[in-house]
């Protein structure tokens, strides 16, 4: 196998792996999705990759977690949930990020405004979704307001899952590499 092949399968096995942790009980709002995003990013050569193999993970997971967790006995196969893309939006979003902050390298500093960034991200994204396409809320800045602070108290699970989910997936890929040179990414500098 080709360096790059063997990286790109090593990195994708990870983002995979940290993708099904979804279908295992968690509490709410507690993913790994911000971390495969800002993973992704930071450590693919190729940005098509950074994109569609984070993406790629988090739809499979999706379609586990939809058609077997929450499966209902008169529904045909769920290919997406409603409200979607709100969530997929959230996710391109933070690989746009993870691809700003990281691409002269990683380094505490950035890793640390990376996991602020997409948290702030995903809830300003999530929640504008829930405001736009529920009944939930009037459709005024009042009822964007209220949507936002009924949101507030999952902030916390899904700051506490960015730092600890971006942390396991950057070290354990740190230590990879320091212990197998085949898999060190020349693009990327850990400072």
């Amino acid at each position: 196998m080709k360096k790059l092949n063997l990286q790109t399968g090593i990195l994708s096995i990870i983002i995979l792996l940290a993708a099904f942790t979804r279908i295992m009980p968690h509490p709410p709002n507690f993913s790994p999705i911000a971390a495969i995003g800002l993973f992704g990013a930071a450590h693919f050569a190729k940005k098509w990759h950074a994109f569609f193999i984070p993406l790629l993970g988090i739809w499979l997971s999706d379609l586990v977690i939809n058609n077997f967790i929450y499966a209902s006995s008169d529904v045909n196969i769920v290919w997406f949930y409603n409200g979607f893309y709100w969530q997929y939006i959230s996710y391109v979003l933070i690989i746009f990020t993870g691809l700003f902050i990281f691409n002269k390298g990683v380094s505490l500093s950035k890793t640390f405004g990376g996991i602020i960034g997409s948290s702030g991200i995903f809830f300003l994204v999530s929640n504008f979704g829930v405001w736009a396409g529920s009944g939930m809320y009037s459709k005024n800045i009042a009822g964007l307001i209220s949507c936002y602070i009924a949101g507030i108290p999952f902030m916390n699970n899904t700051i506490i899952s960015d730092f600890l989910f971006t942390t396991v997936l950057f070290g354990s890929y740190y230590l990879l590499q320091s212990e197998y040179s085949s898999l060190k990414i020349k693009h990327l500098k850990y400072s």
